[in-house]
C-alpha cells in the first residue's frame, strides 16, 4: 500500500510543530492574561448535541461516525430508497466529530453549571473537523483557539474581546489586520424594513458568502431565492456604503428612525466603538463597522466579529465570533447569554510563514551531542549526560558506535551546537574534546571541567 493521508489533513514535521507551538503559546498566554481558564471537551459528541446548530449548510459539513454492531439494524432503509440520504445517515450515526468548540462548550456549561462561577471565562485550543472541500487555507481537520464569556449580557465583554484580538495580533507581529464588526440585530432590522424578516436565516447565509462570491454572486443567489430585485438594490446600497464607522452608523440610524425599526443593535455598536475610541483605540487592528458582515452560523444573535487581512483577499478570515443568547437553551438552560471569539490558527500560521514573522531560531535544538566511542567510555558518557540534563542542557548520546564522520553529520543535520568527544585516549589523559559545530573548531579540556565548560557555553546559547 502506498502511504498517504486523507485530503484535508496534514502531517507536521518537528520544525513545523515548533512553529505551531510558538503560536499556540502566544495565544494561550494572552487568553490567561485576560482571565480566561482552559477546558477540554471530547473530540466527538452525541449527534443530537451538534446537529441543527449550524444551519443547513453547516449541518452538511458534520463528520458523522458510523454506528457499529447491532445499532446498524436501526438503519432507515426506506429513507435510503427514497434518496433522503441525510435522514438515512442520521439513522446509522449516533455520534459526530465536533464541528466547532462553541456548541460543545454550551453543552459543557449546562452539564457542569453547578461547578462553575459565572460569568465563566473559558478558553479552548483543540482540533475540529468539517467535511469541507479542501483548498488554500481550508482543511477538513484543523485547530481552533476559542475564548468565550458566558453568563453576562454586558456589552463591555465585546469590548474586552476586541482588546484581546488586538493584543494577540500585536504579539504575533501581524500588520494590516482589520477587525470587522456588525450586529445581527441591525441585519434583522434591515430584513424587517424590507419585509422578509421571516427569511432572516436564508438572507444571512447568502450574505455570509460575500467574500467568496462577491456582491454579484450574492445578488444572483438572492434573486434565485426569490428575493425582490428592488429590495436587493437597497441592500446593496447599504452593504457597499463607504465612510467612517460613525458616518455609516448615523446613516443607518436615520433610516431606522424613519421606519420605527428597533435601534438596539445600533446602540450596542455605538457603545462598543465609542468606548474603544475614547480609551485610545486599538493598536494593531483597524476596527471597521461593516454592514455586509453576517456570520452565517444561525446561533449568533448580537454583535459579530471577523478578523481579516485585506492584502490577502483569497485567504478568508483569520478569526471570528459573536454574541449568542440562546445556545444553552438547547440543553435546558435559558437566559444564559454568551459571547466569544475564535482564531483561525492554521491561516494565521500560513501568514506568519509567508511574511517570515517567526523568530529566526525558534526550533528547540539539542545543544550537546556526546559521541559514542564504544563500551569502554559509555558509562562515563551517560553519567555526564545525566548531569547536563539535570542542569537543563538539552543533550543526547549517539546510540551506535559508528564512525565519527557519521555522528558529526547527524549533529549537523539536527543543528546541534556542540559535540563532546570522549574516546579511550581522551579518557586515559583525563581530557575531553569539545567541538563547536558552527565554527568548526575544537578545544581540549579536563574531564573534571566538563560540566562547568558546557554550562558556560549553554549560557551563551540562551
Amino acid at each position: 500500500m502506498k502511504p498517504s493521508i486523507p485530503k484535508g489533513t496534514r502531517d507536521f514535521t518537528p520544525s513545523e510543530v515548533y512553529l505551531r507551538d510558538f503560536v499556540k503559546e502566544k495565544i494561550k498566554s494572552n487568553f490567561e492574561l485576560f482571565g480566561f481558564e482552559p477546558i477540554e471537551t471530547p473530540s466527538f459528541e452525541k449527534l443530537e448535541v451538534i446537529a441543527g446548530k449550524y444551519g443547513d449548510d453547516g449541518d452538511q459539513l458534520i463528520f458523522k461516525i458510523l454506528s457499529n454492531g447491532e445499532k446498524l439494524s436501526k438503519a432507515d432503509l426506506d429513507s435510503f430508497n427514497d434518496q433522503n440520504y441525510s435522514k438515512f445517515a442520521n439513522s446509522i450515526s449516533e455520534k459526530a466529530l465536533r464541528y466547532d468548540l462553541t456548541v460543545p462548550f454550551s453543552r459543557y456549561v449546562v452539564q457542569h453549571q453547578n461547578e462553575l462561577t459565572f460569568p465563566f471565562k473559558r478558553y479552548q485550543v483543540q482540533t475540529v473537523w468539517r467535511a469541507d472541500r479542501p483548498q488554500y487555507g481550508r482543511f477538513q481537520e484543523f485547530l481552533q483557539c476559542d475564548a468565550d464569556i458566558i453568563g453576562s449580557n454586558s456589552i463591555w465583554q465585546e469590548i474586552e474581546l476586541c482588546l484581546l484580538y488586538d493584543k494577540i495580533i500585536k504579539d504575533l507581529g501581524l500588520k494590516g489586520v482589520t477587525l470587522r464588526i456588525n450586529n445581527r440585530k441591525i441585519l434583522y432590522g434591515f430584513t424587517k424594513l424590507l419585509g422578509f424578516e421571516n427569511r432572516f436565516n436564508d438572507f444571512t447565509i447568502i450574505l455570509d458568502k460575500l467574500d467568496k462570491i462577491k456582491i454579484e454572486g450574492v445578488t444572483k443567489e438572492l434573486i434565485k431565492q426569490n428575493f425582490s430585485k428592488d429590495k436587493i438594490e437597497i441592500i446593496k446600497e447599504f452593504m457597499l456604503m463607504k465612510g467612517t464607522n460613525k458616518f455609516k452608523l448615523k446613516k443607518i440610524r436615520k433610516i431606522f428612525n424613519d421606519y420605527k425599526i428597533s435601534l438596539e443593535g445600533l446602540n450596542e455598536q455605538d457603545f462598543i466603538i465609542d468606548n474603544i475610541d475614547n480609551s485610545g483605540g486599538l493598536e494593531s487592528v483597524d476596527l471597521k463597522f461593516d454592514l455586509s458582515l453576517a456570520r452565517g452560523l444561525s446561533y449568533y444573535t448580537g454583535t459579530i466579529f471577523e478578523l481579516t487581512l485585506p492584502r490577502i483577499p483569497d485567504l478568508g478570515s483569520i478569526g471570528g465570533g459573536g454574541r449568542y443568547d440562546n445556545l444553552t437553551a438547547n440543553f435546558g438552560k435559558k437566559s444564559l447569554s454568551g459571547v466569544g471569539i475564535s482564531f483561525g490558527f492554521e491561516r494565521i500560521l500560513m501568514v506568519l510563514q509567508k511574511f517570515k514573522l517567526f523568530p529566526k531560531d525558534i526550533n528547540n535544538h539539542v545543544h550537546v551531542l556526546i559521541a559514542n566511542f564504544g563500551s569502554n567510555t559509555t558509562l562515563i558518557c551517560n553519567s555526564i549526560l545525566k548531569k547536563l540534563r539535570d542542569k537543563g542542557v538539552k543533550s543526547e548520546f549517539y546510540p551506535d558506535d559508528s564512525k565519527l564522520r557519521k555522528q558529526l553529520s547527524y549533529a549537523n543535520s539536527k543543528k546541534i551546537e556542540y559535540v563532546v568527544l570522549l574516546g579511550e585516549e581522551e579518557f586515559e589523559n583525563g581530557e575531553f574534546v569539545l567541538k563547536d559545530m558552527s565554527k568548526g573548531t575544537q578545544d581540549n579540556y579536563k574531564i573534571s571541567e566538563l560540566e562547568s565548560v558546557i554550562l558556560s557555553k549553554f549560557k551563551k546559547i540562551n
